[in-house]
């Protein structure tokens, strides 16, 4: 017995065929996005048209007592963001401004102990220990509700790959 594999459009469930092209969009941000970004396969048709409904926006970090250390992100249109510079024009504010660094990354990462239960499970490139195997077989429910909170990939035991690499049980 074969399998079909057969793709539709998130957004219509419209059916693609064969030779249809398929358009990636990743969500970034979105009020109802929980777990960070994901994507939807859309028609080239659907889409056409998301160009013309882009709003001109600024988008701002706010970094004052009231974040708790963290910057508030706040996304207001350009006008409105514009209209707040009251001694000169926005863009000639922005020319002149002070420019920001990102953050000079950390020589030395921390070293993450995939034998560890908060660790185990997550995908990475190393060879999976015997300890992370275990951890993972042992608490399968409570790995893969972390990971789906982190917004990453799901441990499937039927699958071969996963079945493979945490030494779960495969099917003759």
């Amino acid at each position: 017995m074969g399998k079909k594999t057969i793709r539709v459009s998130d957004f219509s469930g419209t059916a693609l065929g064969p030779d249809d092209e398929a358009v990636r969009v990743v969500v970034v941000e979105h009020p109802d996005l929980v777990a960070g970004p994901v994507q939807l396969d859309a028609i080239p048709v659907e889409v056409e048209s998301i160009d013309d409904a882009a709003l001109d926006v600024a988008v701002v970090e706010i970094h004052d007592r009231h974040g708790n250390g963290e910057p508030r992100r706040v996304v207001l249109t350009a006008s409105e963001f514009d209209a707040m510079a009251t001694d000169m024009p926005m863009a000639q504010l922005l020319k002149t401004a002070e420019r920001v660094r990102p953050p000079k990354a950390r020589r030395a990462a921390e070293k993450i102990d995939y034998g560890a239960i908060e660790h185990a499970g997550k995908p990475h490139r190393g060879r999976v220990t015997e300890e992370e195997a275990r951890l993972v077989r042992e608490h399968l429910d409570e790995v893969n509700k972390r990971l789906a909170d982190a917004g990453l990939r799901q441990i499937e035991p039927a699958d071969p790959e996963h079945a493979a690499r945490y030494g779960f049980p495969t099917a003759s």
